[in-house]
């Protein structure tokens, strides 16, 4: 009886902890529908110490699973439990049908389920995520502890987002000097606007280096994480909810 009470003792206080070495499709329901996921556990992630979170947002015309399956190798080396949802379109991300709240809805969720550590919440975006990216990080400064991403600028009005970061969330950005989309230009004028608010903004030019991540994903993802890992909420992490105009 006494083998059996101490077996249930150290039993996890998470239902599933990793199944298995495996990146998985899973859904949610968020605003009554289904949404769909990708998601990958490194099996050395245990109830005794909380993992942090990646969120992590794709580029348009892909999915969640282009970003995860890109990481995995190294989330299993440093213990990063890894989440890529799918857009609403394959258009790429919007407001608010994929966020805040969705992104909210989803990070609650998988703290039910496995040792989450709140404060230590990241996102990291390419291309059209990289944009949502900033965006998210702006309106939860303080629920997502940092982001990095990999091609992607505020443009336009969208510079108005900094006034609403209640805290000053620390970004990094990685960006080609021959990246087409996102000219250097455009990049800086970023990292001056972010600089003007106060927010730590870290930018690292790549020459010779054009729009495409996949093919070099793994340097990059190292110096995103390298980025992401010196920073952790200083509290637990406050939801903001907006109003939205129909």
């Amino acid at each position: 009886m006494r083998t059996l009470l101490a077996l249930l003792i150290l039993l996890p206080m998470f239902g599933v902890v990793a199944p298995k070495d495996d990146i998985t499709k899973e859904l949610i329901t968020s605003n009554g529908k289904k949404r769909a996921y990708y998601l990958y556990v490194p099996p050395t992630i245990t109830a005794q110490a909380k993992a942090p979170l990646i969120v992590m947002l794709h580029g348009s015309g892909r999915n969640g699973n282009t970003l995860v399956e890109k990481w995995k190798d190294y989330a299993k080396k440093e213990g990063i439990i890894i989440a890529g949802p799918d857009a609403s379109t394959p258009r790429g991300w919007s407001a608010p049908q994929d966020g805040p709240e969705f992104l909210y809805e989803l990070v609650e969720e998988l703290k039910t389920k496995y040792p989450i550590n709140p404060r230590r919440v990241y996102l990291f975006g390419h291309s059209a995520g990289a944009c949502f990216a900033i965006h998210m990080s702006l309106m939860e400064s303080e629920y997502f502890a940092a982001a990095a991403i990999h091609a992607g600028a505020l443009r336009g009005e969208e510079d108005q987002l900094i006034k609403l970061a209640k805290r000053k969330v620390p970004i990094s950005i990685q960006v080609g000097d021959r990246d087409s989309y996102f000219p250097l230009d455009e990049v800086r004028a970023t990292r001056d606007a972010l600089r003007a608010a106060n927010i730590p903004v870290e930018l690292i030019e790549i020459k010779n280096h054009d729009h495409w991540y996949y093919d070099s994903a793994s340097k990059f993802n190292q110096t995103a994480w390298e980025f992401l890992k010196k920073y952790e909420l200083e509290s637990d992490p406050q939801f903001r909810r907006y109003s939205w105009n129909n």
